[in-house]
């Protein structure tokens, strides 16, 4: 693995695309950097960031394709700490048949454990929550937010409407703290609900506009629809997208106003494309 510089952030590249005849800004932290890249990157800047002398070791828990599984297991790499990780299950192809995330967490020197995590933290160890919501978060999701305020500046943006899916809705709440536009984002994991607890167990006000998602989506659950916006998008824009997320976010873009609005769109791709190869084996199964 290439070495990781604490001043990886450089700006990520914003590209114009069409998709379904209307112009969109695509925000790019999927190229952030080869292996700690998207929002979780942003998420986890903190901790890189920082010296923590007397930390070995970083617990999280989570799904068993979890973004935030892979880069946790880049940080404690780079920072030389062990890595624990604990999920409900493991498909027994998945522990069998490596792959995507899971695979690429484990030969970081990720130890995974199929529990819960539940006895008391040493001193020498540090637990992140899952997805990364915490308020850490906020310290790389801030230059995220002086990023796209100083493209907009170049661009002689006034108004700028910014749109991002949401699972614990950690980016989306700290880039409207710090951003003058409206943020906007949908759940993709729970509801409406689900969501706007997760935002006030972080901040109680200022939180972005949650948009309705088209239908009911229970994540990690095979779509057909999402599955054909997601090649609509690779081949209309020539960008590849989450399969599990930006499906999800793109058709609630377009079944909402802001689509048709005249307002620029900007659309913050977070990456979490390594976990398409899993994704893409089950649909294709499916189909």
């Amino acid at each position: 693995m290439k070495k990781l510089n604490k001043n990886i952030f450089e700006a990520s590249p914003t590209h114009l695309v069409t998709f379904h005849n209307r112009q969109i800004y695509i925000k790019r932290d999927d190229l952030l950097h080869k292996d700690f890249s998207g929002n979780k990157a942003r998420k986890f800047y903190y901790y890189l960031l920082n010296d923590f002398p007397h930390v070995k070791k970083v617990i999280s828990r989570g799904s068993n394709q979890s973004n935030a599984m892979y880069s946790l297991s880049v940080l404690a790499k780079m920072k030389n700490w062990e890595f624990e990780y604990y999920v409900d299950h493991i498909p027994s192809f998945l522990q069998q048949n490596p792959q995507g995330n899971y695979k690429y967490a484990l030969e970081n020197g990720m130890k995974i454990y199929q529990q819960e995590f539940s006895r008391p933290l040493l001193e020498d160890e540090i637990f992140i929550q899952e997805g990364g919501a915490v308020q850490e978060a906020q310290y790389g999701i801030k230059l995220l937010a002086q990023e796209i305020i100083l493209w907009a500046k170049e661009q002689q943006f006034n108004e700028l409407n910014v749109f991002l899916p949401s699972g614990t809705g950690t980016t989306a709440l700290y880039l409207q703290k710090f951003l003058p536009f409206p943020v906007f984002t949908c759940p993709c994991v729970g509801d409406e609900v689900y969501l706007k607890k997760q935002f006030e167990m972080l901040e109680d006000n200022n939180h972005p506009t949650i948009l309705k998602t088209p239908k009911k989506f229970h994540f990690g659950k095979l779509y057909k629809e999402n599955f054909h916006i997601w090649n609509e998008l690779k081949n209309q824009t020539n960008i590849e997208f989450d399969l599990l997320y930006d499906p999800i976010g793109w058709q609630t873009l377009l079944d909402n106003i802001l689509y048709s609005q005249s307002t620029p769109l900007l659309y913050i791709h977070q990456g979490g494309i390594k976990g398409n190869v899993t994704m893409l084996n089950r649909y294709c199964r499916k189909m």
